[in-house]
């Protein structure tokens, strides 16, 4: 008798992934895109992952902690969004890894980089 081992998902820094994203009260949660901020291979020993909210509602650009992203450019392209887009990095989640549903496409992070720095004062 074989058994089938299930293959371990891996995510990277910079993925865009559909996930179940909490609202800020923690009462209840709406799938989302979101971006994985959190550093590759971390180690904690905890099955979470920390990401940044991506919203459409384009009224939400403009802040410095907050990246636009263009469908129309090469990073717009290459992310899997539907619709131009904002990355949130002032609404951040630490999320169970069990809550990704799977990854739509990736971002680079330069700009996300300067927007968390923002944030969190670094």
């Amino acid at each position: 008798m074989t058994t089938m081992i299930q293959p371990k998902l891996t995510f990277s820094r910079g993925d865009v992934v559909l996930v179940l994203f909490p609202n800020s009260n923690l009462t209840a949660a709406k799938t989302r895109p979101a971006l994985i901020v959190q550093i590759d291979n971390l180690h904690t020993g905890l099955s979470q992952i920390i990401v940044a909210m991506i919203t459409s509602q384009m009224f939400r650009a403009g802040h410095p902690s907050r990246v636009t992203i263009q469908l129309n450019s090469p990073e717009g392209e290459q992310s899997g969004l539907l619709t131009d887009s904002v990355v949130m990095t002032d609404n951040l989640a630490t999320i169970t890894i069990s809550a990704i549903y799977r990854v739509i496409g990736s971002l680079p992070t330069t700009d996300i980089d300067a927007a968390l720095r923002h944030t969190l004062g670094l």
